[in-house]
């Protein structure tokens, strides 16, 4: 008993001290006193705890700024003029093009990027915009792995399991096309390129790299099986 009253008393002080240094709380110190059980103290000041580093009354609000400031940065547009100068790969287009302000292709980077180019729908899906590659590498990437464990577990091709009667390969498919192109199209909208976001190893130029290996490596995958009339990974 005296071991119980004990750790309830100490769960209300931490609980206290806690409603202290967090300005934002609405429940005060005087509702937790008289608590029948540590384990009652323990969760109200753990609730208290989450609220409070959450953003008080704004849990999601909170957790976003979170996220910005740990993985977010700001491209500015003088940022992106010093790249477009000093850059090498800026001074012409994969054809060898010069990019000229006003042109459908190439484009300069101040104009093609989400944080300072035009963000309609023409722009974003242009040869140059931003949503084409990024959508292209996502679904590449995803139909590599999913193609790897998918004729690891059927012995199917890829088309034999988008095509054949039975197999719901197309369904799945055309439901991660439209989930992934929504999601890849969010931030750009927001003037937010894929530039703008990293953490760890995760930056864009990694995703940018991987996704266009695995656009090559599906490719190959389908044509080769094309030829083999076999699934590669069985």
């Amino acid at each position: 008993m005296a071991a119980t009253t004990m750790m309830s008393q100490m769960g209300l002080v931490g609980a206290g001290a806690y409603l202290g240094s967090c300005p934002k709380s609405k429940l005060s110190s005087s509702q937790l006193i008289g608590a029948a059980s540590p384990s009652l103290a323990t969760f109200r000041a753990s609730t208290l705890s989450v609220r409070c580093e959450a953003g008080g009354d704004n849990p999601t609000g909170g957790l976003r700024e979170a996220t910005d400031r740990a993985t977010k940065k700001t491209i500015t547009k003088e940022n992106i003029l010093k790249h477009q100068e000093t850059d090498e790969s800026e001074q012409r287009s994969v054809f060898g093009a010069q990019p000229t302000p006003g042109a459908l292709y190439p484009r300069p980077e101040v104009e093609r990027r989400p944080e300072t180019g035009d963000r309609s729908f023409t722009s974003v899906f242009a040869f140059d915009g931003a949503a084409p590659e990024t959508i292209n590498c996502r679904l590449a990437m995803l139909g590599l792995v999913w193609a790897f464990f998918s004729e690891k577990a059927t012995g199917l091709t890829v088309f034999e399991q988008l095509y054949m009667p039975g197999q719901t390969g197309l369904v799945f498919f055309v439901g991660a096309v439209q989930l992934f192109t929504y999601a890849s199209l969010v931030p750009i909208v927001n003037g937010e390129s894929t530039d703008a976001r990293s953490f760890g190893p995760f930056t864009a130029r990694a995703e940018r790299w991987n996704g266009r290996l695995a656009m090559l490596g599906f490719l190959s995958l389908v044509v080769t099986e094309m030829f083999r009339h076999a699934p590669v990974f069985h």
